[in-house]
């Protein structure tokens, strides 16, 4: 009896072992993670597919990289037909930072016609050109955002009376004529603005005319087409004598683009025009 004793507990001593080796593989199983090993995997997995962020597209480049000279973008021909008398022939710059972003010329004269009264003309174009832009978008894209805004303005003119806006088609990509009367200085004015795109660049011309001293007010169709015919030249030019996009770099995400000859963007160009005119009216 007393030699059965030890023996039994001989048994249960063995029968222990592999319960302790099966606790210690399980252990050694789930422990695979917390090691170098388990490291070196949940480094292999967080860098999967799931931390990919999706890129963005590149832009399409801007088709122009400059613009023209706004008072030579109408023919000398043309400025004499519609502006009889001009007091400048080469018309008169607006002001810009840079030329390779905003550019302006106008153009206004009384013609006398003696006791039949005098004939006055008024022309003006502008051009806007918007490169492309990683965070902003194509220079399309931006052009014709801002071409939308163009016509609302116009449309919206101060005075404007029977404010009509139709599609003139055949010039540039897009165009659209705002027509309306003015009265202004006690006399009656027809006027009429195209607001045009080509590409990345926005025309916006506008042309009216008045009779004075008893002289008979221009008809609105009249001034319509001669500030079509007008238009389709300012556009023209553009394609003519601006640069091509080929050579525009798309900058990098939430960079602003620069122009090749200054180096300045659209808003800093706006930014510097403010700073002139403010200094021109505090010489004034």
């Amino acid at each position: 009896m007393h030699r059965s004793a030890p023996r039994l507990s001989r048994i249960l001593a063995c029968a222990a072992v592999p319960l302790m080796l099966v606790a210690v593989g399980c252990s050694s199983d789930s422990g695979s993670g917390s090691g170098a090993e388990g490291k070196k995997n949940a480094g292999s997995s967080s860098s999967g597919t799931g931390s990919t962020k999706p890129t963005k597209p590149a832009v399409e480049p801007a088709k122009f990289t400059d613009l023209p000279d706004a008072c030579t973008s109408i023919a000398k021909k043309t400025i004499a037909e519609l502006v009889p008398e001009a007091k400048k022939k080469g018309g008169t710059a607006g002001r810009s930072s840079d030329l390779s972003v905003r550019g302006s010329c106008s153009w206004n004269g009384l013609d006398d016609k003696g006791v039949k009264g005098s004939q006055y003309r008024w022309l003006d174009v502008a051009f806007t050109r918007f490169g492309s832009d990683q965070s902003l978008g194509s220079g399309a894209a931006r052009a014709t955002e801002d071409y939308t805004k163009q016509i609302t303005k116009e449309k919206a003119s101060e005075g404007a009376q029977k404010v009509a806006a139709v599609a003139a088609p055949g010039i540039g990509d897009e165009a659209t004529a705002i027509t309306y009367s003015l009265n202004k200085t006690d006399e009656d004015f027809e006027n009429a603005t195209i607001v045009a795109r080509t590409g990345n660049v926005v025309v916006t011309l506008t042309y009216n005319g008045a009779g004075y001293a008893g002289a008979k007010t221009p008809s609105a169709a009249d001034i319509l087409k001669d500030a079509q015919k007008a238009a389709k030249e300012a556009v023209a030019a553009v394609g003519a004598t601006a640069g091509s996009g080929s050579a525009e770099a798309t900058p990098p995400a939430g960079g602003a683009k620069k122009t090749p000859s200054a180096g300045k963007t659209e808003d800093d160009a706006k930014k510097d025009d403010k700073k002139a005119s403010s200094k021109a009216t505090a010489k004034s």
